[in-house]
Formats: structure tokens, C-alpha cells, sequence
């Protein structure tokens, strides 16, 4: 198994406890999500319709102001597992450290693969990874630097699943682009990883493709139900994008009392620099709060964002030990 957050299992082993007592802040799960209100019976019970789901791309274009061909799926996740099948198998690039499903999928599938530190060392790849804002560090990439390197590779994925607080880094308005495709996770930012969706945002041939790989049925009827609300819900973004960027100082602040440096991260994690990464990870279990360490980084400490004030407060009392 690649290394990932969200391995609360791991901390009820070493810690004890019950899911419910645990703060997880291993991931980047916006920890207030959105409401999701009341789901319809035939959402439950019915298979989704054509006519549905294409509301919910519709929806999609609206969050993501573009007017590009839009495929819904079960996650971002769901897309990576299928960017291997969409050209034969040549040269990837991928732009680390980053998201490890890339750089395993890839090489499980055949691909030459080489990660690079740097942009321009991308150029010349059949098919270029650049994650935006990245993870686990946050570094953010202008568009302009990301579309110069178009005529340079034969297909550029931009993975932007963190990239709805800072919507001026996305490249969804541009995804028409013959060589381009953008991913989007839907439950990062709304809170609600479990619906499992996401979406994949390109060009017709591309989308077509995909949209033929993920079959007939490609997100439950809830997903819709609820994706169609809440992406069109621009109050509710625009109040919870505002509210990530003052938490977001919050926790910094809370991390440089203890002595922590600010690596990176983004209006849903943050990345620390610590004297020693398990020792703080340990010391927050202890509260039973969970966080990520890296095994490659051992001073490497990354925490979401609290949610409520009790967990605000919790956190405070855990560090101030």
C-alpha cells in the first residue's frame, strides 16, 4: 500500500480509541463540509439517468467556470487509475514529490517514468503530471508557466484537487486545449470525501474516451443530488474559501509557538518543518488527533484544518502539553 493520509485505522492500533474520538487531520478534508441536506428516495433508488448526469457536468462547468467537456467519476482517484489506457504506453513525467498514485500507476502500467524537480525538465514527455497546488507541499504553479509547456508534451494532466480556494491557479477555463486535462476532486472541499467524486475536465476526444472507460453508471444517484446543489452554491464557497484563509493563519500560528516552521500547504493542510515529525505525531495521537508524517521526510509534519471551535480548542490544549 502507498503511503497516504487518512490511515485513522493505524492510530485506533497504536492509540486506541473509536473512529468518532478521533480529530483526524491526516488529510486535506475540509472538516465543516457542506451540508447535504435531504436526498431524494429515486436518488437512492434509481439508476442515475443520462439527463442527470449530465446536470451535474453542467453543475461542474459552473464551479469550474469553463465550458469544456466535463465527465464525472468516482474521485479523482478514479481518473488516475485510467490516464495509463488513454494513449499507448511512452514516456511520463511526473513534476515531485507529489501524490504518489501517479508514479504507481504509471509504472504498474508499463510507462518510462522519471520524476522531475522542475517544469521545464517535463518537456519531451508523452504525457506530463503537474499537481497544482501540489501535494503534499502546496507549490503552486502559474497557468501561464503550465500552458507555455504545452506545444512541449504530447498530453499535460493538471491535477487541481486542492485548487478551489485559489481559483485563479486553474487552467478549467483553458481545458479545450487538444493536449490538456484537468482533475478535480470534489471531496476535498466540500467536506465530503465518502460521496466519492470527481471530475475530469478536457478535451472532447479525451473526455470521450474516459467517459467510455468508466461505463454507463459512472457516480451514484446521491452524488449527483448533492454535487448538483453544492456546486452551484457560490455562497457557500465563497464563505468557506474565506474561512479556510483565516484558519489557515490560525493553525500557523498555533504551529510557530511550538517552534515549527511553515514549509507550505494550501487553504485545506499545511505543511510543517519540525525538530522531529513521529515525536509530534506521537505527542497529538496522544490527544487523539491525527496527523501525517512522511516516511522520506522525517521532520515533515502535515495537518488539515480543524473544523468546529471544540476541535480548535482541543488541538490547542493538546499542543500547550
Amino acid at each position: 500500500m502507498r503511503e497516504h493520509g487518512g490511515n485513522l485505522d493505524l492510530a485506533q492500533q497504536r492509540f486506541g480509541g473509536r473512529a468518532e474520538d478521533w480529530i483526524d487531520l491526516s488529510t486535506g478534508i475540509n472538516r465543516l463540509p457542506y451540508p447535504v441536506g435531504e436526498v431524494s428516495a429515486r436518488a437512492w433508488g434509481a439508476l442515475p439517468s443520462r439527463a442527470e448526469i449530465e446536470s451535474l457536468h453542467q453543475a461542474a462547468r459552473h464551479a469550474y467556470r469553463t465550458n469544456a467537456a466535463v465527465v464525472a467519476m468516482g474521485g479523482a482517484q478514479a481518473a488516475i487509475q485510467l490516464l495509463p489506457q488513454l494513449a499507448p504506453r511512452g514516456r511520463a513525467r511526473i513534476l515531485a514529490p507529489t501524490y504518489n498514485e501517479y508514479a504507481g500507476v504509471l509504472s504498474a502500467a508499463g510507462w518510462d517514468l522519471q520524476e522531475v524537480a522542475e517544469i521545464d525538465e517535463l518537456a519531451g514527455a508523452d504525457l506530463a503530471i503537474v499537481v497544482n497546488p501540489n501535494n503534499p507541499d502546496g507549490r503552486c504553479f502559474a497557468p501561464n508557466d503550465l500552458l507555455a509547456l504545452l506545444p512541449r508534451v504530447g498530453r499535460l494532466v493538471v491535477d487541481e484537487s486542492f485548487a478551489e480556494a485559489v481559483p485563479q491557479l486553474s487552467l478549467a477555463p483553458k481545458a479545450d486545449h487538444p493536449a490538456l486535462l484537468i482533475l478535480r476532486s470534489f471531496g476535498k472541499f466540500y467536506g465530503l470525501a465518502g460521496l466519492r467524486l470527481g471530475f475530469a475536465i478536457g478535451n472532447a476526444a479525451d473526455i470521450g474516451k474516459l467517459t467510455s472507460m468508466s461505463g454507463p453508471w459512472p457516480v451514484s444517484g446521491a452524488a449527483i443530488a448533492v454535487g448538483c446543489r453544492a456546486l452551484r452554491d457560490d455562497a457557500w464557497a465563497e464563505a468557506t474559501s474565506a474561512r479556510l484563509g483565516r484558519d489557515c493563519v490560525r493553525l500557523d500560528a498555533m504551529a510557530q509557538a511550538q517552534g515549527w516552521t511553515l514549509v507550505g500547504g494550501t487553504p485545506l493542510f499545511r505543511l510543517y518543518e519540525t525538530p522531529d515529525a513521529l515525536a509530534a505525531q506521537e505527542k497529538l495521537a496522544c490527544g487523539q488527533i491525527w496527523s501525517r508524517v512522511f516516511a522520506q521526510r522525517p521532520r515533515w509534519l502535515r495537518l488539515g484544518l480543524p473544523g468546529s471551535e471544540s476541535e480548535w480548542t482541543r488541538l490547542a490544549e493538546v499542543l500547550a502539553r
